[in-house]
């Protein structure tokens, strides 16, 4: 489903300070998505890596923000180390919508490097910034059809 109109929220957007070359290319999709949907309302939180979006997401959430928008890079390694992060992360994020009955859309890139990672960021296979924040409007008109029924 591709977002239509104007959507009338609060959205919260966190991302991250590691890998901040391909975060701000992240950011920016999602923010030019969200600007071309009229959102008016948004607040946009840096916070140090992907361990940290959770929380941080659940406290805007609770505050006011209607959904948001996890923006991150977590690069494979030659340990584990990145798979059991980005599992744990996506873990605690679907549980946390789940609680809250608000979406959360998922911009967090686990590639293998750093060249994979600037592709979805905007270079040869589109922005997933952008994709998670049209993702996450689908999701709010979703729910308000649901909720209107």
């Amino acid at each position: 489903m591709a977002s239509t109109g104007e959507v009338s929220a609060r959205i919260g957007v966190v991302y991250t300070e590691w890998n901040e070359l391909v975060t701000k290319q992240l950011l920016e999709g999602a923010l030019d998505t969200l600007d071309s949907a009229g959102i008016e309302s948004i607040t946009v939180v840096q916070v140090p890596g992907s361990w940290e979006i959770p929380l941080t997401i659940k406290a805007l959430l609770e505050k006011d923000c209607d959904g948001a928008v996890a923006l991150g890079c977590i690069l494979q390694g030659a340990t584990h180390h990145a798979q059991q992060l980005a599992s744990d992360v996506s873990g605690a994020l679907m549980r946390l919508q789940l609680e809250v009955g608000k979406p959360i859309s998922w911009g967090i890139l686990t590639p293998e490097d750093l060249n994979q990672a600037l592709d979805r960021a905007g270079l040869k296979m589109g922005n997933k910034g952008r994709e998670a924040a049209n993702s996450l409007l689908d999701m709010l008109q979703v729910l308000d059809q649901i909720r209107a029924e």
